[in-house]
C-alpha cells in the first residue's frame, strides 16, 4: 500500500501554519467610491471639527436664552448652507432651519412647535416665545461629533457604509486600503468537461471551478479562472505557472491524493515549498497547502481535493482565513458559536468532522440550534446547498445527543 511522506496535521496545526505563511498585500489607494468592503490600512484623523459651527438641531427660532418667555421681534432668518449677516440681540429672534448656523449673538433654540408668529401690520413681525430655555439647548456646539485631528477611522477596520460615510464627512477621497487579492481556480482531470458540454463516456462536468469563483466573490478576492487541464504533467505544469504569474492565491482542485495520476503535489514540491498534505479531517484529508516564489512576490497555493464538498469545505477552512489576512483583516478565522444539536449525531473515531449544518435562533432556548443538512458524503453537494455552519464534531466512537453544545464555524449568513 502506498504512504504518504506528509506527516498528519491537525485542522488547528495545518491552519497555524497556513497564517503564519501568509502576509498582508502591500496597501493601494482607491477612490471613495470603490472602498466598500475593503480594510483600512491607515489611521484617518478629521482635519476639521464637526460641525465646524454651532448648528441648531431643528427648526425654530435662535434666541438669547436668557430673554424667557415672552413677544420678540424678528429680524432676520437663516437657512442651511447660508451665514446669517445680522447678530440675535437680547431682545430678538430670528428664525433658523435644522443644520443651519447659529446667528452671532444667540444661544439657544426654541423649536418651532412652542412660538407662535404674531403679524404687526407694516411693522416688523413679533415672535411669540412660549418656553424658557437653558443656554445650548438644541444647538450642537463645534466639534461635539467630531474634534479637529480626532482618528475617526483606525487601521485595520472594514469599510461598511457608516465608515465610507464617515470618511466622506472627514473629506477623504483617496483611501488608503489593502487590495482584494488574486485568486487562481484551476480544476485538474481528463474526466472533466465544461457545465455547459454534453458529456461523453466517464465524463462529469466540472462543478468545482464555478463553485470556487463564486466562493472567492464572496469571500472578497477577485478570482481568476485557469480553466480546465489534464492529467498531463507538462499541461498542468504549464496552468500551474501561469497562475502564479496572475495571481496572490493559486486553487487546484481534484489531483492531491496518492494514485499515479494525482500530479499535484509532486509539481508543487517542483514549484516550491509544500508546507502539508495531509490533515486530520473529514472530509478534505488530501488538502495540500504550498508557497512558491515567483518574481511578483510570495504566493499561496491550495490543492483542494476534487470531491465538491471536499473542496469547498477546505476553502472555508483554510483559503478564506488566508485570503481574508491578505487582504489586511486583523481577526481573519471564521467566526464561532455554540449550538445545541436539533438531532443525534454519529462522530467518526478516526477524524473529527466537519458538519454541515443550518443555524437558526431559537427564542425558547436562547440559543442556537444545529439542524443537519442530511447525508454528508463528500461527492453530495445537496449538503452544502442550505449549509451556514459547518460543525466542529470531535473525533471519538459514538453519537452526540441532540440537546448537546457543539462548535459552528460560521459559513453564511444566519
Amino acid at each position: 500500500m502506498t504512504r504518504s511522506s506528509y506527516s498528519m496535521l491537525s485542522v488547528e496545526e495545518a491552519l497555524e501554519v497556513t497564517l503564519a505563511q501568509t502576509k498582508p498585500l502591500a496597501p493601494e489607494h482607491r477612490s471613495l467610491a470603490m472602498v466598500r468592503g475593503a480594510i483600512l490600512a491607515a489611521d484617518i484623523a478629521a482635519q476639521e471639527p464637526l460641525p465646524p459651527f454651532p448648528a441648531s438641531t431643528m427648526d425654530g427660532y435662535a434666541v438669547v436664552a436668557a430673554d424667557g418667555p415672552g413677544d420678540y421681534p424678528l429680524v432676520g432668518e437663516v437657512s442651511a448652507g447660508a451665514l446669517a449677516e445680522f447678530s440675535v440681540e437680547p431682545g430678538t429672534v430670528a428664525y433658523i432651519t435644522t443644520g443651519a448656523p447659529l446667528p452671532a449673538g444667540a444661544d439657544a433654540v426654541v423649536m418651532v412647535e412652542e412660538t407662535e408668529r404674531l403679524e404687526m401690520g407694516a411693522g416688523a413681525p413679533l415672535v411669540r416665545i412660549k418656553e424658557r430655555l437653558q443656554a445650548g439647548t438644541n444647538v450642537r456646539p463645534i466639534g461635539i461629533d467630531v474634534q479637529a485631528g480626532q482618528t475617526v477611522l483606525a487601521a485595520g477596520e472594514r469599510l461598511d457604509a457608516a465608515e465610507v460615510g464617515l470618511l466622506a464627512t472627514a473629506g477623504f477621497v483617496d483611501i488608503p486600503v489593502f487590495p482584494r487579492p488574486k485568486v487562481a481556480v484551476l480544476s485538474t482531470g481528463d474526466e472533466l468537461v465544461e457545465p455547459g458540454e454534453p458529456l461523453g463516456p466517464g465524463q462529469i462536468r466540472d462543478s468545482n471551478r464555478a463553485m470556487l469563483v463564486a466562493a472567492i466573490y464572496a469571500a472578497g478576492g477577485e478570482p481568476i479562472d485557469l480553466g480546465i487541464s489534464g492529467d498531463t504533467q507538462e499541461a498542468l505544469e504549464a496552468r500551474v505557472q501561469d497562475g502564479l504569474a496572475r495571481a496572490d492565491i493559486l486553487l487546484t482542485s481534484g489531483g492531491v491524493s496518492m494514485g499515479e495520476l494525482d500530479l499535484v503535489k509532486p509539481l508543487l514540491e517542483h514549484a516550491g515549498t509544500v508546507h502539508f498534505g495531509r490533515v486530520r479531517m473529514k472530509p478534505g484529508k488530501p488538502v495540500t497547502f504550498a508557497t512558491a516564489d515567483v518574481e511578483g512576490g510570495r504566493r499561496l497555493v491550495f490543492g483542494l481535493p476534487g470531491n465538491p464538498v471536499s473542496s469547498l469545505v477546505t476553502f472555508y477552512l483554510f483559503v478564506v482565513p488566508a485570503l481574508r489576512k491578505m487582504a489586511g483583516w486583523k481577526e481573519p478565522g471564521l467566526r464561532q458559536v455554540q449550538a445545541r444539536l436539533a438531532q443525534p449525531l454519529p462522530l467518526d473515531a478516526y477524524r473529527p468532522e466537519y458538519h454541515r449544518a443550518t443555524l437558526r435562533w431559537d427564542d425558547g432556548q436562547a440559543c442556537f440550534v444545529a439542524s443537519s443538512t442530511g447525508i454528508q458524503a463528500s461527492s453530495r453537494l445537496l449538503s452544502m446547498r442550505t449549509a451556514n455552519a459547518l460543525l466542529a464534531l470531535p473525533q471519538r466512537e459514538g453519537v452526540l445527543a441532540a440537546g448537546e453544545c457543539v462548535e459552528a464555524l460560521l459559513i453564511g449568513e444566519i
